[in-house]
């Protein structure tokens, strides 16, 4: 009955006039988005519609359509023409899928291109990404909707470039940027940085460092030439943002849209780039959840509301091993997904974003992508969907409340690891992760176990040069902290002037280490700098007596991750179980039922003073408590478990 009821709506709402003005902001009912995955074919307006219609049944609050080569080796053998990339006739039918999404009060983003490092075959060559010394045949993939043409790769670097990108794109998308506000997404940066080049980047270096960059190149990636890399890459993250994601964000708002974006993997103060775009976003498990604080981060300093995450990404590994299938692809544990989106919720992600959902012909079954789980009609957990997407919808909603708590400001560690490009050959086989490019990726940061119990968010060298002090606390946009934590191998100078003037306008500092200067020259400045911080009463090496002024939030032993965010007094704190914490690529099948349960005695620091708790974590479950303005403590209702599903598996 549902069903039929959805489908009248959609057949009297035949004109966009006839849809309602007025839209909700984009992500506002906090229900789980998923990437729709259209595989190049004949796209048909009825399986558009019947697939919308599942999703709206099934609890999810929109999609993000994602265009690829034809989904199978058969296919892409012999492939079936479908519309042609972004002609009118392409245009014509997502522009259809909006309009169907609207009816239905379902969000619909797109990915800002086929594939995610923004690629046209039709792209000219000098606007291609190019590598140094190579001035002719720009970079090219394969792999896109226009199989078997190969695209060259946009030059992240030239503004120019992504003009032409832009003006061309918009040509397919003119009519689907109407009704409701639409994101326009870029995943994560897939481009390999070494020797990253384009037009008069070796006159902006001189420029900017006083010294040639071209004889270095062919050394810069060895031992030795650690500062000559530091400057290279530095420069990079600022060409990247300017040329890149601000001009990104800025289009997007042109054309009624905004920007969602992966920025990490790129060659850049990964913080500053994702406090460029509208809402930031991680992903899990190519990336661990502890990651997501970043992009969590840059939204709280940059007053931004919204954190998504790709979410179940090579949920049991990477590699296809049937029929081009991700491991396990149509067995996924309801149970197990559950632990990666607690992580995710405890490291401050508040909008879910499936991966994903297969286009499918009506009454087909068998269309997938490798990398994801299995969402659709055929799921192996389909008699749990729409409870775990109202559970994941309740905790984000209350992981939006307000604006996020924090009371202590922590120092990305960007000049630590934008010293080297490779990663350590000795690291653990958990860290061997694919699409891993080099250690400025910032994968495996984490706080320091001394600021266990509070909520540190990362700062750069941006958020301390714009940062005020007042009433003792530094402020940066809406955003205040009683201290700051530096505890890094290396400080940038322009960073440690910061440091110094925050210092002597009162902040209470940890300067946990003695920084060295990155960077191929060194300045006498920097020693007299330091011994001057150091000098200073309220900035100390020994955390204990700065942090013996400032309450933690939540006092114990082995704490659970943990997220908390604050309205009218009021703080709502969401514990991840414990077997979600700590989480690395990739899950045991059906790891998450090892868990027996926990408890975890603490001492939760209210307005009205210290509180004793024993938290007791059931199996496979999570705890999410408000800490009311007069003290009081209460545990909200969560009334969701997840079964363990046995039998065949989908594609059995």
């Amino acid at each position: 009955m549902t069903r039929r009821i959805l489908l009248f709506v959609l057949l009297i709402t035949t004109a966009w006039e006839t849809v309602s003005a007025k839209y909700p902001e984009p992500y506002s009912s906090c229900k789980p988005y998923t990437r729709w995955w259209w595989f190049t074919d004949d796209i048909k307006k009825q399986d558009i519609r019947e697939q919308l219609i599942w999703a709206k049944e099934f609890r999810l609050g929109g999609v993000e359509i994602a265009w690829i080569r034809p989904r199978s080796k058969a296919a892409r053998q012999n492939p079936t023409q479908g519309q042609e990339w972004l002609s009118p006739e392409w245009a014509e039918v997502v522009a259809y899928a909006k309009h169907c999404a609207d009816s239905l009060g379902l969000g619909c983003d797109y990915t800002y291109g086929s594939l995610w490092p923004f690629m046209d075959p039709d792209l000219p060559e000098k606007y291609g990404s190019r590598t140094y010394g190579q001035s002719e045949s720009p970079i090219k993939r394969g792999g896109g909707w226009y199989w078997p043409r190969r695209a060259r790769v946009l030059d992240h670097l030239n503004k120019k470039a992504f003009k032409w990108y832009a003006n061309h794109m918009d040509k397919g998308l003119k009519d689907a940027y109407k009704g409701s506000t639409s994101a326009l997404f870029v995943d994560s940066w897939e481009i390999f940085p070494k020797k990253l080049w384009t037009k008069d980047l070796g006159k902006k270096f001189y420029k900017k460092y006083g010294y040639k960059i071209e004889p270095l190149m062919d050394q810069l990636y060895t031992a030795g030439y650690e500062g000559a890399y530091y400057d290279f890459t530095q420069l990079l993250s600022e060409q990247i943002i300017n040329n890149f994601y601000k001009p990104f964000t800025e289009h997007a708002h042109k054309v009624n849209a905004i920007t969602r974006s992966q920025c990490n993997g790129s060659p850049t103060d990964l913080l500053s780039a994702y406090m460029v775009v509208d809402v930031p976003e991680t992903e899990a498990l190519l990336y661990e959840p502890k990651f997501g604080r970043i992009a969590a981060s840059a939204a709280t300093l940059a007053n931004k509301t919204v954190v998504s995450a790709e979410t179940f990404t090579c949920l049991y590994g990477f590699r296809p091993v049937k029929d081009g299938r991700g491991p396990l692809m149509g067995q996924e544990q309801v149970a197990d997904m559950r632990l990666i989106a607690d992580a995710l919720l405890a490291n401050g992600t508040n909008q879910i974003v499936w991966h994903g959902m297969p286009y499918n012909k009506v009454g087909s079954k068998y269309h997938h992508f490798y990398a994801s789980v299995h969402l659709a009609p055929t799921a192996y957990f389909i008699d749990q969907v729409k409870d775990f997407n109202n559970y994941m919808t309740l905790v984000s909603s209350y992981m939006r409340r307000g604006r996020t708590y924090s009371d202590i400001a922590l120092y990305l560690p960007v000049e630590d690891c934008q010293q080297k490009l490779a990663m350590p050959k000795n690291r653990p086989a958990y860290q061997r992760v694919p699409g891993t490019q080099g250690q400025h990726q910032l994968r495996y940061e984490d706080a320091p176990k001394y600021l266990s119990g509070y909520q540190p968010l990362w700062v750069n060298r941006e958020v301390l040069t714009k940062a005020k002090i007042q009433n003792g606390r530094m402020v940066f946009n809406q955003t205040s902290f009683s201290a700051l934590a530096v505890d890094v191998k290396f400080v940038d100078i322009a960073s440690l002037r910061q440091i110094l003037r925050l210092a002597k306008a009162g902040l209470p500092i940890i300067l946990a280490q003695t920084p060295a200067q990155p960077g191929f020259k060194k300045s006498p400045e920097y020693a007299e700098l330091l011994k001057e911080i150091k000098s200073l009463p309220n900035v100390s090496q020994t955390p204990e007596s700065v942090l013996k002024n400032i309450p933690r939030l939540i006092e114990g032993n082995d704490l659970p991750e943990f997220w908390c965010r604050e309205e009218n007094g009021d703080k709502y704190i969401f514990l991840a179980n414990p077997a979600a914490c700590n989480m690395h690529y990739y899950l045991r099948y059906c790891q998450a039922f090892e868990d027996k349960g926990s408890v975890r005695d603490v001492v939760i620091n209210t307005p009205a003073g210290a509180k004793p708790m024993k938290l007791q974590f059931k199996p496979n479950e999570s705890i999410l408590l408000k800490v009311a303005a007069n003290g009081s403590v209460e545990q909200i209702p969560l009334n969701f478990t997840a079964k363990r599903i046995e039998g065949p598996g989908v594609f059995e």
